[in-house]
């Protein structure tokens, strides 16, 4: 897959088969659009072409809002789409100036002269252009005098409800990890870098490998201990998936301060400092809590750890 990271420096290619959206999480609404562009651009002799934007529109749109957190970093997207073997994906800044284009300007100067859009597929739900008063309607309205088709694809469902990264979102965030997975079609991910912490889990009989994320957009499920895969990045290690237990929280029952992200990892004792990690997130065991003593905490990690196994087997 070819990345742009402006849609200037994209060169028109012959029979653009376009798809345009945020696709964040790239979850399986997202993937029967893909399947479909693939399948278009296959049956006309195109190329597949995906047009998203980075930062988030939400971002801009409403800057203040701090709690704007996505399913996947722009990284994690790119490897989704790059798997999935899309020919080129164009990755444009949203500014304010760009969403100020009217649904003409967005078409004519984006989708048609830019790009040399031959056939567009939309999702059910997209809307693009000033205060996103484009639509299906208006691209089929100028279709003809732009030379291209379009195609809307219609509401997905899963289990009679609909797919949005919203929903994976909320789900995410209440700890509901399995479900936010159902909609995804793969296991949501935490990758960041291993730091050094306090040895408190080596105390314990649990040591754990600290993660720092280097994304602040990136969204963190709700404190807890989940069950996890986890996928070592560096080429030494990263024949070796690993199974654990990971920690969100901030510590109560030594009333910590900062919101930690732990893992402790299952049969392994290799020094990984600064190496960077992705933990799968596959299903929620407990909620966070205040342990009378250390002793406590550590019976506990037991069960949990237990517990965890078997989910994993």
């Amino acid at each position: 897959m070819k990345i742009y990271h402006h849609i200037d420096e994209f060169k028109q290619i012959h029979n653009a088969v376009v798809t345009i959206g945020t696709f964040d999480g790239v979850h399986i609404g997202h993937q029967k659009i893909i399947s479909r562009l693939q399948e278009v651009a296959k049956n006309i002799g195109g190329e597949s072409v995906i047009l998203t934007f980075f930062p988030h529109p939400r971002m801009i749109l409403h800057p203040d809002d701090l709690n704007i957190k996505l399913i996947s970093t722009l990284d994690e997207k790119a490897e989704k789409l790059t798997a999935m073997g899309i020919d080129h994906l164009i990755i444009t800044p949203f500014t304010r100036d760009f969403s100020n284009l009217s649904p003409l300007e967005y078409i004519k100067e984006v989708l048609v002269e830019k790009i040399g859009t031959r056939y567009i597929i939309i999702g059910y739900d997209h809307r693009f252009g000033k205060d996103r008063t484009g639509g299906m309607k208006e691209l089929q309205s100028l279709a003809s005098d732009f030379d291209f088709d379009v195609e809307e694809i219609p509401e997905q469902d899963i289990h009679d409800v609909a797919v949005s990264s919203t929903k994976i979102r909320n789900a995410i965030l209440s700890g509901d990890t399995k479900t936010a997975n159902d909609f995804l079609g793969y296991a949501f991910q935490l990758r960041g870098k291993v730091i050094k912490g306090d040895q408190l889990g080596r105390v314990l009989g649990f040591p754990t490998a600290n993660l720092f994320l280097e994304e602040s957009y990136k969204l963190i499920p709700s404190d807890g201990i989940y069950a996890v895969n986890i996928d070592f990045m560096s080429i030494e290690l990263n024949q070796m998936p690993a199974k654990g237990m990971a920690y969100i929280g901030h510590r109560p029952t030594i009333n910590g301060m900062s919101r930690n992200i732990e893992v402790n990892i299952f049969d392994f004792d290799q020094d990984i400092y600064g190496q960077t990690i992705c933990i799968n997130f596959m299903e929620y065991l407990r909620a966070d809590k205040k342990f009378d003593s250390l002793e406590k905490l550590r019976e506990q990690l037991i069960k949990d750890e237990k517990a965890a196994r078997k989910i994993l087997l």
